[in-house]
């Protein structure tokens, strides 16, 4: 530790509370004005925890990939959802989670997830099917359909839009983690009435998980297949895993595994809908790539495409924030970060920061095409280093398939507002509808 590093500055908040309420306020306009003022790397204080905001790419980086060892997931993180998956990938540490990650990293190799592509393009066919030309789609309602039966059909082998639970403690989890009410900072052990519900429907979610597990051990080997449900209930079988983690990961790949990439392909559609230019550009690609249905080897040639997704991931990227608690002091970009400070990485402010985004509140997807003169940091919608999101080939390939299906099929255009508002929950959400008037294409 350099003698001239110094804790990062930050704005006074008031006894006890700290600064939750300005962060209540808006948290989008709190990280953004905490960079403006004192710099991409500050400090504050939530409830008693010493918290710091790192949004320069070259701290994100060293965060998450050069000096990962230093930091894990922290107290913040592991408290708030230790209940739901603290026995899961995304919550584990150490040698606990090397194990996991291990055991289901085959599940997400490239030859495996090119099995799935056709079983993607058949559900986003269901969900064109079913629209009709002028009708108006709430686009997030879609695309959440959508990704869920991909993610039953593919990983576990069921339909789970069949089962009202999932969709019950999804809005659970929305409501406990809505970052706009006062209360979400308070331990899920007060017993608020938005708690009460949240605690209810994982309890009921647990139930559907152990059955989901029942019915699969009561299979033979031969008709299990080896779909990750499978994988996982052999793995308990053989000792390898322990029912707590079988649950907390069935749970963290329920959620993880539809509602990012239905956001990501929310706000794709958002942003092509206010573009019509590039959504034409984007069909004419589809077009020429895809003589006819979209199969996994034409995905890498959907250059365009893939270009288009990584705008709208960089304008609302669905995980809007990570955390992270130093292990032991640490320097960063200068400044003393002593151990156990919580360290948030907003990639909303990364994402939007002008220092290394033209324009940066404008869609444009041409930004990248070819080598950008910017650090690699400075667009993380999956995270980076070690621990990057396992379901990250998934979920591209899963977007770029249920786009172009799409859009083989209609143009669209924006009804409702052309910036909706947003939720800073779980993940980053509309907070109202986001309307589509669809044409069947001439």
């Amino acid at each position: 530790m350099s003698a001239n590093a110094s804790y990062p500055p930050g704005p006074d908040g008031v006894p006890v509370v700290g600064n939750t309420f300005a962060l209540s306020r808006d948290i989008f306009e709190f990280y953004e004005r905490l960079r403006e003022e004192y710099g991409p790397i500050a400090s504050y204080r939530v409830f008693g925890t010493d918290a710091c905001m790192v949004a320069h790419p070259d701290a994100v980086r060293r965060v998450l990939l050069d000096d990962h060892d230093a930091f894990v997931k922290g107290d913040v993180l592991t408290r708030n959802l230790e209940d739901a998956m603290g026995e899961g990938l995304f919550v584990t540490e150490g040698e606990q989670w090397r194990q996991q990650r291990t055991r289901v990293q085959p599940s997400f190799y490239r030859e495996r997830l090119n099995t799935y592509v056709p079983e993607m393009r058949a559900t986003a066919r269901e969900t064109v099917e079913e629209w009709r030309d002028g009708a108006v789609v709430e686009a997030n309602e879609a695309m959440t359909a959508t990704t869920m039966k991909v993610l039953g059909r593919t990983l576990f082998g069921v339909d789970v839009t069949d089962e009202p639970v999932v969709a019950d403690a999804s809005a659970a989890i929305l409501a406990r983690f809505d970052t706009s009410r006062f209360w979400s900072f308070l331990p899920d052990t007060v017993p608020t009435p938005t708690n009460r519900r949240y605690r209810r429907e994982l309890d009921r979610l647990r139930e559907f998980v152990d059955e989901l597990a029942a019915r699969r051990r009561a299979q033979s080997p031969a008709e299990r297949g080896d779909d990750l449900l499978s994988t996982l209930v052999g793995f308990v079988e053989a000792s390898d895993l322990s029912r707590e983690e079988f649950r907390d990961n069935m749970i963290t790949f329920l959620f993880a595994g539809h509602e990012t990439t239905a956001l990501g392909l929310t706000y794709a559609l958002l942003c092509l809908a206010r573009n019509p230019d590039e959504q034409t550009r984007l069909r004419e690609e589809v077009d020429s790539v895809c003589e006819g249905a979209v199969e996994a080897d034409h995905l890498p040639e959907l250059e365009r495409t893939g270009r288009a997704i990584d705008e709208a991931l960089r304008l609302y990227p669905p995980v809007y924030m990570f955390f992270r608690e130093a292990a032991r002091d640490v320097e960063l970009g200068g400044y003393e970060i002593p151990a156990g400070t919580t360290l948030v990485l907003p990639q909303w402010v990364v994402h939007r920061d002008a220092a290394w985004w033209d324009d940066p509140a404008t869609f444009r997807p041409e930004r990248f095409a070819g080598d950008a003169d910017r650090p690699e940091y400075a667009h993380f919608p999956f995270g980076g280093g070690p621990r990057h999101c396992i379901g990250m080939r998934f979920a591209r390939m899963e977007m770029k398939t249920v786009l172009a299906t799409i859009l083989r099929d209609y143009r669209f255009e924006l009804v409702s507002a052309a910036e909706p508002e947003l939720v800073a929950s779980s993940n980053l959400k509309p907070g109202e509808p986001i309307e589509l008037r669809i044409h069947e294409r001439g």
